[in-house]
């Protein structure tokens, strides 16, 4: 399947803590490491390695990062030949701080990443039209993804938004999306909602759909997922791993979740094979050194017993 990633690039500059630092906390660190990040990047990569046939459109400064980056394209067998060079502001930079249990602290730097514009995509609505699904994500403008994606659905592309990090997305046209992919803290905020909202989850994601996408998948980390679309609410069951870190999970489970469409596979069934994928992650430190290709994964739900299935399925009223 042809997908077209829409996204960012940002290298992370990564420490790993015993603890998470408090406010105005200071820590002494250890095991400091540079490595690919942004979600963008990730998503394109997990989905190569899943077979995909992958174009990545993105940004990135005419710096030795922006060079990594483009490297680690055409290592991955991704076609990075739309990715913009722009030489008046430096590549994505992410600050990671990662304890010992695999929480982290992140904040990223979006650099060149801002400056892909509506007209950039312009540019590539060739591989917009042309791919089975355009994933895009937020690490890029709103507007720019929005964009990207009208341009893709009106070819009749199929299109899904993972809305991180997280907004408000009250009031914005998403018309555009026929997948909108949010955690469950990413939901609360896109409806304006606090963290401490007690509204279920499934209730979170009809309250989304009614914003405009055609489809809802509301990630719950180890609890699974929930999708709501015209067939009604159905949990998606998790996939239990030991975790070690779970940096980059939700991008990989975007990634997979969009190839699986791709592929031809009902909502349902795609975000349980993308929780499968996003599990497996969590097995190994960092993003793209833990995503496992599509052997990797046939293999663990071949030999596991784990179905990529559903349960408690709802229907609509």
């Amino acid at each position: 399947m042809r997908l077209t990633v829409v996204g960012s690039y940002a290298k992370a500059l990564v420490m790993t803590v015993d603890r998470l630092p408090g406010p105005g906390e200071t820590l002494l660190g250890q095991e400091y490491r540079e490595t690919f990040g942004g979600k963008g990047s990730d998503m394109a990569v997990q989905a190569a390695r899943l077979g995909a046939e992958v174009t990545y459109v993105g940004a990135v400064g005419d710096d030795a990062h922006g060079a990594e980056f483009r490297a680690l394209l055409a290592a991955e067998g991704v076609d990075g030949t739309r990715v913009t060079v722009d030489p008046t502001a430096p590549t994505g930079v992410g600050f990671i701080v990662k304890d010992t249990a695999g929480r982290n602290l992140i904040v990223v730097d979006k650099g060149a990443n801002d400056r892909l514009s509506p007209e950039v995509l312009d540019a590539s609505a060739d591989v917009l039209r042309a791919a089975d699904v355009v994933l895009a994500q937020l690490e890029i403008p709103l507007g720019s993804a929005l964009h990207g994606l009208a341009v893709a659905r009106s070819a009749g592309v199929a299109t899904v938004l993972n809305p991180a990090p997280a907004v408000d997305l009250r009031g914005v046209d998403l018309s555009a999306v026929d997948v909108l992919t949010p955690n469950e803290h990413e939901a609360r905020v896109a409806l304006g909602l606090p963290p401490s909202d007690p509204t279920p989850v499934a209730e979170l994601a009809r309250r989304l759909r009614a914003l405009g996408p055609r489809a809802v998948v509301v990630t719950c980390g180890g609890a699974g997922a929930v999708v709501v679309d015209d067939a009604g609410s159905t949990a998606v069951p998790p996939v239990a791993v030991d975790v070690v870190d779970s940096n980059g999970a939700g991008d990989s489970f975007n990634a997979a979740l969009a190839v699986a469409l791709g592929e031809g596979q009902d909502l349902a069934a795609a975000a349980g094979f993308a929780n499968a994928v996003a599990a497996l992650c969590c097995e190994g430190w960092e993003t793209v050194p833990s995503y496992r290709t599509r052997e990797d994964v046939e293999a663990f739900l071949g030999g596991s017993g784990v179905q990529a299935g559903t349960i408690e399925t709802e229907e609509s009223a």
